[in-house]
């Protein structure tokens, strides 16, 4: 099982960016869908969308705008895969057999039922969509009857679309495990949380402090012709996404890519100048970045994916900031030198439920029994950094999950097992939320100081 994402990412993949999604001739939709269609098949196969993604932009030959809208068509069939499943099952008499036909039949229907934030003509999208499967040997055979399902959806979705959303799948585009385990974690709030976790993401940005601070970066913003609004210590919310590279000032490390809930994590930890600090599980690194920005402290980053930790170095070359960093696994003491932290940030192994608006993906990938594996693997984790700790130091527990198993059970469990474990002020189940005043995504802190002596 791949490692799943965490709560600092800087990935903007789920991010809808504000570029102009009608293909032209260089950039044609059918292309687009097919590619799309791609990454949905292969989601459904069991890969992870960005994964999925980067491995089509690779082997393809497409412009940054084409893998902009192929990427906003792939995001949006996440979102609505479920209400796109009922439909597809109400449109065909036996079951599509072929993933990318599939695939392509799904982002098509997507597309057409997103009638809130429409991005295409509809008669477009089904002529394109045609396109696109006579364009593939795999899938000619079948446009003729693409042109049939979606012509049939137009003329019949005001009773195909109710039809289709009297499941709870259908209605909520969740799998039905997942709609029943946020109904018993949070009774008042369910429906609240599974409506958060389908909207798009907005782009929060952290402010570096040692360079600038929110009000001033603002105002570089609005120079900019960016709107923006401060939500946070170090957040600014974009009224709009842009590509990173219409952000001022961040190829310079003025800001980084990270969710306001997120930002929490380095202040909590409480580090000072001169401390040695530990960030286990750091990849991509957007806590790291922000440790350092903080305090001026000495840093080891580790992380059991190489690729991943190749990130972290590009985040800290471009902030002009400098860490350790050692690849390795968190839940074993094989890279440890034997010299104790100060304060450690462990950003754990979890399920990431709580950052699905994100990666839409996710609540598709993953199965009943992941949360108590997980939760066994960080339990593990935790253990072993406890270990590494200095008297009187700080250990922050941060997982990206709604699962109490992964996240308040876990910290419990943590402190009945160590006893000279002592539980301090932490925000603990922070639920995703969507509005003008608080935009972020779902996390859980638990910080705990050691007590005694040590080892």
């Amino acid at each position: 099982m791949s490692t799943p994402p965490r709560g600092g990412s800087t990935d903007l993949s789920a991010t809808k960016i504000n570029v102009n999604l009608i293909s032209d001739k260089n950039d044609p939709l059918a292309l687009n869908l097919r590619h799309a269609a791609q990454a949905v098949a292969q989601v459904k196969g069991g890969t992870a969308l960005p994964q999925a993604l980067n491995r089509i932009f690779l082997d393809s030959a497409a412009s940054p705008r084409a893998r902009g809208a192929i990427q906003d068509i792939a995001y949006r069939t996440m979102r609505h895969l479920g209400l796109a499943e009922g439909l597809l099952a109400l449109l065909v008499v036996k079951p599509v057999q072929s993933p990318l036909l599939q695939g392509l039949l799904l982002c098509a229907l997507s597309l057409l039922a997103d009638t809130e934030d429409s991005a295409y003509d509809a008669f477009t999208v089904v002529d394109q969509a045609v396109d696109a499967a006579a364009a593939d040997p795999d899938m000619q055979h079948a446009k003729g009857m693409v042109n049939a399902v979606l012509r049939r959806f137009l003329r019949e979705q005001a009773t195909l679309l109710p039809q289709a959303g009297k499941t709870p799948a259908g209605s909520w585009n969740y799998p039905v495990w997942w709609i029943d385990r946020i109904k018993a974690a949070y009774p008042e709030q369910w429906q609240a949380i599974l409506q958060t976790g389908n909207r798009q993401p907005p782009l929060t940005l952290r402010v570096n402090r040692r360079k600038t601070d929110t009000a001033a970066y603002l105002r570089i913003l609005q120079d900019a012709g960016l709107d923006a609004a401060i939500i946070g210590p170090f957040a600014v919310k974009l009224h709009k996404p842009v590509p990173v590279a219409q952000i001022p000032g961040f190829a310079d490390g003025l800001a980084s890519v990270q969710d306001a809930a997120a930002q929490l994590a380095a202040p909590l930890l409480d580090v000072h100048d001169g401390m040695r600090v530990l960030d286990a599980c750091a990849a991509p690194g957007g806590k790291t970045g922000h440790l350092l920005e903080i305090a001026d402290i000495e840093l080891t980053a580790v992380d059991r994916d190489p690729q991943r930790m190749r990130r972290v170095a590009d985040n800290l070359a471009r902030l002009r900031l400098s860490a350790t960093l050692l690849t390795g696994d968190a839940g074993s003491p094989s890279w440890w030198d034997g010299r104790r932290f100060d304060r450690i940030l462990a950003d754990v192994p979890c399920t990431a439920s709580g950052i699905v608006r994100r990666h839409p993906d996710i609540r598709w990938l993953r199965r009943k029994t992941d949360t108590i594996q997980l939760a066994t693997l960080s339990a593990a984790i935790l253990d072993n950094l406890w270990q590494m700790l200095e008297p009187n130091g700080k250990l922050l527990l941060v997982t990206c999950s709604l699962w109490p198993q992964e996240s308040e059970q876990q910290a419990a469990a943590f402190g009945a097992r160590n006893n000279d474990a002592c539980r301090l002020p932490a925000p603990g189940q922070l639920l995703p939320a969507a509005t003008q005043e608080q935009d972020h995504d779902g996390l859980f802190y638990a910080l705990f100081q050691k007590n005694g002596t040590g080892i």
